[in-house]
């Protein structure tokens, strides 16, 4: 059975304190907005980098695509 965008989302608010986070896809691509304190300081990869640590295996298993956009609370006020 292929995830939902809230499953997704919900994956992603477990692991990653968010002060935004909306995931919209079709089930196999998917394309989140990640707004989190932890992104500070870190440059663009390194954000990536925690978000697909979050999800695991799931990026393999279940998840075919995922865009992201990964924001401080800083860069997404500013925005």
């Amino acid at each position: 059975m292929l995830p939902t965008p809230e499953q997704i989302k919900q994956y992603i608010s477990a692991g990653l304190p968010c002060e935004h986070l909306e995931v919209e896809g079709d089930g196999q691509h998917f394309y989140a907005t990640i707004v989190s304190a932890a992104f500070d300081g870190q440059r663009l990869i390194k954000r990536h980098q925690l978000v697909y640590g979050v999800l695991g295996d799931r990026m393999r298993e279940e998840i075919h695509a995922l865009s992201m956009k990964t924001l401080t609370p800083a860069e997404w006020q500013n925005k």
